[in-house]
C-alpha cells in the first residue's frame, strides 16, 4: 500500500529540514526523506536579518538565540600586497536601522534545533533513507526506498545536494566551474573581544574571513591555495594558531585554534532549470558557490519563502503540474544576481590584471566614501529587494543636498 502527501521534500539537510518544517507549518502533509545529517560538520552559517525573519516565524529562533553571535559590523580590510589596495570599509548594521545585519550559528547547534522540531511537528513523516528512485509523474511524485512501500507526493522539493537525484529525475542539466582555491574552516578562540565585529581580509588567494561566535570565540573560513591547504591542515593546533594571529595582525589578540579543522574544495554550480513540472531544487541542489558573503543557506532560504507563496496559499486545493515551473520563473533573477557577484568578487581577488586590481580598489572606495550607496549595498545584502525599493529615497535625498 503507497504512502500519500502533499509534498515529499528529499534531503535532511538544514534546507531540507526548514522546508519540511515551514511546509507543514503551512498546513501541508509533508515526507522528509533522507539519512541523518552527520554529526562532524565543523562549519557555522551567519544568517541574515531576512532569513532570521524567517526561522523566528517558524518558532526556532528561541532555541537557537543562546548559540548565536550577532553580526553588529563587516568589515573589509585588504590583505594583499599589491600596488593598488583598497581602503577598508566598514559596514555597520546601525546605519541602516538594524541592531544587526544577523547571527552566526555553529551548524551543529542548527542541526539538533532543527532536529528536535522536525521531530515535534505533527504534519512532517520522517524516512531516515536515502531515496533510490525519484519518479516525475504528470499526476504524482513517486519515491522508492529500498525495503520500504512507495511513497506517493503531489510535489518534490529537492534538498539533495550537487548531485540530487531530484533534479537528475526531472532531466534537468547543471553547469559546474572550479575555482583553484580550498577553504580552510575552523573555530578558535581568542583574548580580546570580538565586539561583534566580522571581518574579511582579501587575500591574493582569497577572502580570510572571522565571523563572531558567543563569548571569545570565532569562526574563521581561509580561502588558500590547495597546497597551502595541505600544508596548514597538517600543523599541530599551536603552529595553526600563531599563523592564524599573524594573518589576522593579532587583532583579536592570542589565539588558540580548536581541535576538528576542516578543508572543502571550492568549486560553483548551478542547475539550468530551478524547477520543473512537480518539482523544485533547493539549496546545493539548485546552486552552490564559495563561502564568500553569508549568501549560501540565505539563499536556500528565499527558495523556501518562494515555495511557500506557491504551494500553501491554498493549501485545501490539489498541487498544480506547473508549480516547479512558476518556482523556477520566481527564483531565476535573484540566484543568477548572487551567483555571479560572489563569482565575480572571488575572481577580482585571484585576478592579477592591474585594470581588475584598480576596478576592485576603486569600488571600495566609493562603498567607503559614499554613505547612500554604502546603505543600498547594505540593505540588498541582508534582504534583496529592499535597498532597490529605497533606492528612489536615497537620490531624492542626495538631489536635496
Amino acid at each position: 500500500m503507497s504512502h500519500q502527501y502533499d509534498i515529499a521534500v528529499i534531503g535532511a539537510g538544514p534546507a531540507g529540514q526548514i522546508a519540511a518544517i515551514a511546509m507543514a507549518r503551512g498546513g501541508r502533509r509533508v515526507v522528509l526523506i533522507g539519512p541523518e545529517p552527520g554529526g562532524s560538520d565543523r562549519r557555522t552559517t551567519a544568517l541574515m536579518d531576512q532569513s532570521l525573519a524567517m526561522i523566528e516565524r517558524l518558532g526556532l529562533w528561541q532555541e537557537l538565540r543562546s548559540s548565536a553571535a550577532a553580526l553588529t559590523v563587516m568589515q573589509i580590510i585588504d590583505g594583499t600586497r599589491r600596488l593598488l589596495r583598497a581602503p577598508t570599509v566598514a559596514f555597520r548594521s546601525a546605519e541602516i536601522g538594524l541592531d544587526a545585519f544577523g547571527y552566526n550559528i555553529p551548524n551543529s547547534a542548527l542541526l539538533e534545533t532543527l532536529g528536535k522540531a522536525v521531530a515535534a511537528e505533527p504534519l512532517i513523516t520522517r524516512r531516515a533513507f536515502a531515496a533510490d528512485t525519484v519518479h516525475l509523474g504528470v499526476d504524482a511524485v513517486t519515491i522508492g526506498i529500498q525495503g520500504e512501500d512507495p511513497i506517493t507526493a503531489g510535489f518534490a522539493i529537492g534538498a539533495d545536494g550537487r548531485r540530487s537525484k531530484t533534479r537528475e529525475s526531472a532531466g534537468v542539466g547543471v553547469k559546474t566551474w572550479s575555482y583553484p582555491q580550498t577553504a580552510v574552516v575552523m573555530n578558535l578562540a581568542h583574548s580580546l573581544p570580538h565586539q561583534n565585529i566580522s571581518t574579511e581580509f582579501h587575500t591574493e588567494s582569497g577572502p580570510f574571513t572571522q565571523v563572531p561566535l558567543p563569548g571569545l570565540r570565532s569562526s574563521l573560513v581561509w580561502v588558500v591555495t590547495p597546497e597551502e591547504a595541505d600544508r596548514l591542515t597538517s600543523l599541530s593546533v599551536e603552529q595553526l594558531s600563531v599563523e592564524v594571529e599573524t594573518r589576522m595582525q593579532s587583532m583579536l589578540g592570542k589565539v588558540t585554534v580548536e581541535d576538528g579543522v576542516q578543508a572543502w574544495p571550492l568549486s560553483g554550480m548551478t542547475a539550468r532549470q530551478y524547477g520543473k513540472g512537480r518539482a523544485a531544487f533547493i539549496g546545493e541542489a539548485g546552486h552552490a558557490f564559495p563561502p564568500i558573503g553569508a549568501q549560501g543557506l540565505n539563499l536556500s532560504l528565499r527558495d523556501i519563502a518562494a515555495l511557500e507563496e506557491i504551494l500553501i496559499d491554498h493549501t485545501s486545493a490539489p498541487i498544480a503540474a506547473d508549480c516547479g515551473d512558476r518556482f523556477d520563473r520566481k527564483r531565476r533573477i535573484d540566484i543568477a544576481s548572487r551567483t555571479a557577484s560572489v563569482d565575480l568578487l572571488n575572481r577580482s581577488l585571484l585576478s592579477g590584471l592591474l585594470p581588475v586590481q584598480m576596478l576592485r580598489a576603486a569600488g571600495l572606495q566609493v562603498l567607503a566614501s559614499v554613505a547612500p550607496l554604502r546603505n543600498l549595498v547594505m540593505q540588498e545584502g541582508v534582504a534583496p529587494g529592499r535597498g532597490l525599493k529605497s533606492l528612489p529615497s536615497l537620490l531624492r535625498e542626495k538631489v536635496r543636498r
